[in-house]
């Protein structure tokens, strides 16, 4: 897979947040993001997963521009806070995400939730998890089904070290398998650990 990013250019009531920003990104690499808060980041992802369309510029997956029609390819997202139904415990939440595909079952929804520490409270209600524990219920969802293409954004945010560790370690040997990932983070350490290549965002360009 090869994602191209051509010239784009983002605004939101005529503030600029991404300026004719290029990039090219190709299946079995890990690329970082980094930037503070607000530089545009999180922007490029929700374009690169069809959410957002660009002012100008565009973004193609294999040579295919992205029509919104991000459903067709086989990946796995996490943009800012996740959200859940409070009110249903963490597996039910992963349950009906699952059931939208149809790709995956109990099996891989518990090996997940065992894999993040969240064994012990799947059945809790979302509504009584900490941060952290959000944070890798957003994880799990992203990359449950295995997906070819991992968008990360800030995904280490609340969570303990023991984890991160397994998270991190998860994600070096999904690149020996040859998906292409993206992670966000405002720390230098993180990416510096992971990536190939590093973007340096700054108003609204990156470097």
């Amino acid at each position: 897979m090869k994602i191209e990013v051509k010239n784009v250019t983002k605004e939101f009531k005529h503030n600029i947040v991404l300026k004719d920003v290029n990039l090219t990104l190709k299946s079995g690499y890990i690329y970082g993001l980094q930037g503070r808060n607000g530089s545009g980041k999180t922007v490029l992802l929700k374009i690169l997963c069809g959410f957002f369309k660009p002012n100008a510029g565009l973004v193609t997956y294999d040579g295919v521009k992205l029509n919104g029609d991000i459903y067709k390819y086989n990946v796995g997202a996490l943009i800012e806070n996740p959200k859940f139904f409070p009110d249903l415990s963490g597996y039910n939440n992963l349950k009906i995400l699952a059931e939208i595909r149809n790709k995956i079952g109990e099996k891989e929804i518990n090996e997940v939730l065992n894999w993040l520490d969240l064994s012990k409270d799947k059945d809790k209600k979302v509504s009584k998890y900490s941060l952290g524990m959000r944070q890798k219920l957003g994880i799990a969802q992203a990359i449950m089904e295995n997906p070819d293409i991992i968008f990360l954004d800030e995904p280490f945010n609340g969570i303990e070290e023991k984890t991160v560790k397994v998270i991190k370690e998860y994600l070096l040997q999904a690149k020996k398998e040859g998906k292409l990932i993206v992670i966000s983070s405002h720390i230098k350490e993180d990416l510096e650990e992971l990536a190939d290549e590093i973007f340096i965002f700054k108003d609204g360009t990156i470097s």
